[in-house]
Order: structure tokens, then sequence, then C-alpha cells
């Protein structure tokens, strides 16, 4: 994925400093390996943002933000990628992944009904957790993985890409300069 493309999405640090909230968290919130983008950090970014946005908790983008400290990721996508699961996509994702933990535990299927209410979870999700958590450990892990080294894939092809656009540059200038300066 293109630096420049990413560099644009991502507030910048200076415009973080000026939300006056995020001043109780301290100066470490500040550090430049957290804001830098390179294919490390922008991977591992997704692979953190991915892997936390299927996990069923509240407080999911503090989660993303602790790890990506622990990682040294780039914190600002880290955080924003765990808004995949948001209220509108969430009862599909979930339910995908309650199909899926139910099927590696073979688990009949139950006709669920997701929905964000504290009844639902007392009632509901008593008789379907074992499925439902391993399906989103599951979903997690893989589309955490899958967003690592598809990013990871794309900036080598990316830098691959200019190296070779270099190459033919520095070709073209040096037969330019060979013609000009033949016998004449």
């Amino acid at each position: 994925m293109p630096k420049k493309t990413l560099k644009q999405i991502l507030p910048h640090p200076t415009r973080i400093r000026e939300i006056r909230s995020l001043h109780i968290l301290g100066d470490w919130i500040y550090a430049t390996n957290l804001w830098h983008i390179n294919r490390y950090s922008a991977s591992m970014a997704f692979f953190v943002g991915l892997f936390v946005a299927f996990m069923p908790i509240p407080g999911q983008m503090v989660l993303a933000a602790l790890l990506a400290v622990l990682l040294g990721c780039n914190l600002p996508l880290s955080v924003v990628l765990v808004w995949i699961t948001n209220p509108v996509t969430m009862p599909a994702i979930f339910f995908l992944a309650y199909k899926i933990g139910a099927l590696l535990i073979d688990v009949p299927l139950k006709e669920v009904h997701f929905e964000l209410s504290f009844h639902w979870l007392g009632h509901s999700l008593a008789k379907i957790w074992k499925p439902f958590l391993l399906g989103c450990l599951i979903c997690g892990l893989f589309f955490g993985s899958l967003g690592y080294f598809t990013i990871s894939m794309l900036w080598r092809w990316r830098v691959s890409q200019r190296w070779r656009h270099r190459k033919r540059q520095r070709q073209l200038a040096s037969e330019r300069a060979g013609v000009s300066s033949g016998p004449g």
C-alpha cells in the first residue's frame, strides 16, 4: 500500500496533539515510532486492527491502541481498522464468526438474532458462547493475518515497481547521454 495514500488518510501527529482529551494519556502517545509508516508498521497495524475488530468486547479501540504500542506498529491505523465492526456490520460479522465456530466444534447451529442489549447478553450469549468466541478468535486471526500479508505483499510489489521504474529512467537517461555525446 503506498505510503502517500496512508499518510493522506491518517491524521497528522500535530493534529492529534491539538485534541485536549488525549492529554490525559501523557506524551507516550506521541512517540514518533507509533505514527511512522513503513512496511512493518502498516502491515502489523492491519493485523492488530482486524484481529481486534473481531473480538466481541467493549473498548476495542483501547485494546487496539495498547497492542499497537506493545508491538510498535502504527497507532492510528490500528485504531481506525477496528471500526470495520460497527453497529451496521457487527451482526453479520458476528453471525459469520458464530457459524465458523459452530462448524469447527461440530455444534448444531441455533437460530440466533444478535442484538446489542444486556438482555441478549444475559440470555442468548450463554447458549452460544463457545462456538461464538472460537469463531471470533479464528476469524480475527485469519483476517488479521490476511491483512498483514496483503499489505506486506502490496508494499513489496509497490517498492519493486518503483525500483524498476527508476532503473528504466536511468537506462533511458544513459542512452540519451550516450547518443548526445557521440560523434557529431
